[in-house]
């Protein structure tokens, strides 16, 4: 039901906006009867996730955080649907969902299912482990819900956010520091020896890049001060780009990668394939992030300070756009690689095994 739910919303949204079918507001764009389905198709996964962990020998840090990230991404999802008919009303609701969706629980989810994979990967003990999670909850309740503000900014609120969204969006990177610390500090204390390198690859780098994306580019320029020249340039380009890699994408490839040796028994996580995929992508993600860095520097600065026309400014800017061409050519080529090394997989070979412990040999013959 779950997938049928998800299938139903996820086409018949992109059929409708081909026929204007929307509600024309940015990131919620999809039309008010399909936001009831994606609160369902939500809480039908809060209920999967929820029973099977009532049903579980024993209720862990780690599934009750990752339980209340998905309650709270449901019921987040609620304040956008408020009906108003003043743009500033509607703009501050609108972000109560996309930014404490972000960087409010899905920093919850994030780290629930890091700390997974990090104990299943290292083989350090699950109290370990859990510990660096309260503090990574900590950091993100603390700077995040109020963090908000940084949306609010030069929308028509009062002028009181101005420091509210500066103070508590500069504290923001905390939490994703914190994943970075635990993530390669765990890597190294479990000996990096899990024969599913590939899996721990992904599952540091998604701490590391999830910091430097969201955490580090995302503070360059949530200060009002440089938010003022800086807010709709290739600068927030620069930042969502790999934040969402970071945060989002490096975070599916990880438990995938994961995954997929132990649900069809095949052995594929060591190949070149696999190698390739990973740093062709991430490169390529950090090329084309420095490309809209460099570009976006040279638009505030002509766009916002100089007063040059905006088409004129892109005239300038298309030197850039060559490099990040041939960034996106390098990540597309990594992509393709990922795919292609999940096709390998195939379906499942045999009954499903429990996960390798960190220096154990694979039983499933290589295939």
């Amino acid at each position: 039901m779950q997938l049928i739910a998800l299938v139903v919303v996820s086409v018949t949204a992109v059929i409708g906006f081909h026929f204007g079918w929307w509600e024309g507001r940015k990131f919620l764009e999809i039309p008010r009867p399909l936001d009831f389905l994606v609160v369902v198709d939500v809480l039908l996964f809060v209920a999967n996730i929820g029973m099977t962990i009532w049903k579980a020998p024993k209720m862990t840090t780690t599934s009750i955080v990752l339980f209340f990230g998905l309650l709270m991404a449901a019921l987040l999802y609620l304040p956008g649907m408020i009906p108003t008919d003043h743009q500033t009303h509607d703009a501050f609701w609108l972000w109560w969902v996309v930014h404490l969706w972000v960087e409010g629980v899905w920093e919850l989810i994030m780290g629930a299912i890091l700390a997974y994979l990090l104990i299943r990967l290292t083989g350090v003990d699950r109290e370990i482990v859990e510990k660096w999670l309260y503090v990574i909850v900590g950091f993100t309740f603390l700077s995040g819900i109020l963090g908000t503000g940084h949306h609010y900014y030069f929308i028509g609120t009062p002028s009181y956010w101005l420091w509210i969204g500066g103070i508590f969006s500069a504290l923001e990177p905390l939490a994703f520091l914190g994943m970075a610390i635990y993530g390669i500090a765990l890597a190294k204390k479990g000996g990096r020896n899990h024969p599913n390198r590939i899996a721990l690859f992904w599952t540091v780098g998604c701490c590391i890049m999830a910091f430097v994306g969201a955490g580090l580019l995302g503070a360059a320029h949530t200060l009002p001060q440089v938010n003022l020249f800086t807010h709709g340039t290739l600068v927030t380009a620069m930042h969502a780009h790999m934040a969402f890699w970071g945060a989002y994408a490096m975070l599916v490839l990880a438990i995938i990668s994961y995954a997929m040796p132990i649900l069809t028994g095949r052995k594929l996580f060591d190949t070149a394939s696999a190698s390739f995929a990973f740093w062709a992508t991430n490169i390529g993600m950090v090329a084309m992030t420095v490309a809209f860095g460099v570009a976006g520097v040279a638009q505030v600065y002509l766009e916002r300070r100089a007063g040059m026309e905006f088409l004129d400014v892109q005239r300038e800017l298309q030197v850039h756009f060559i490099g990040l061409i041939l960034a996106a050519t390098l990540f597309t080529s990594g992509v393709i690689a990922f795919i292609y090394n999940f096709i390998r997989y195939g379906g499942p070979a045999g009954d499903v095994e429990e996960s390798l412990s960190p220096g154990a040999a694979a039983t499933a013959p290589a295939e």
